[in-house]
């Protein structure tokens, strides 16, 4: 059975994270890997760990300051299409390729490090094969044709 999610004490949590202001001289860029506080979420999605529900995520395109497309990342070793393998400063992790979302600045905690352009680049041409070969959707509205 699964283990229960507490979603309540990641609200909390959710508030002070959305409440933080941005300083001035904060900055982030890609290929870099931070901390962030990326929450309890639904059903597969990556969840968080620890007080702050947070877990590595690399920076793939920055859209602005407050602003960016991040996946994240494990240091449970993986296989599989759904993976790539990538180093950085504190050591190696896999990078869920299939949990790349859009996150707000906010939720970055602490820079772990940048991962080499290699690696960079391997990952921008996985996630790019995905997006290419999504078959596009046939029928059934919003949710798939699935009813509630």
């Amino acid at each position: 059975m699964p283990m229960e999610k507490d979603f309540d004490r990641w609200n909390t949590v959710k508030k002070e994270v959305n409440a933080y202001e941005l300083r001035s001289d904060f900055f982030y860029h890609q290929r870099e890997v931070w901390w962030c506080a990326i929450g309890t979420n639904v059903g597969v999605e990556a969840d968080g760990k620890q007080l702050n529900s947070e877990r590595p995520v690399l920076v793939m395109q920055k859209f602005n300051k407050e602003m960016f497309w991040g996946v994240p990342l494990t240091s449970r070793e993986r296989t599989g299409e759904f993976y790539e393998k990538i180093a950085h400063e504190k050591g190696v992790a896999w990078a869920m390729l299939t949990q790349v979302k859009t996150f707000s600045s906010k939720r970055l905690l602490r820079k772990i490090g940048m991962i080499p352009q290699e690696d960079f680049a391997k990952i921008q041409k996985r996630i790019s094969e995905f997006v290419l070969r999504i078959e596009p959707l046939h029928g059934g509205g919003a949710l798939g044709g699935r009813s509630h």
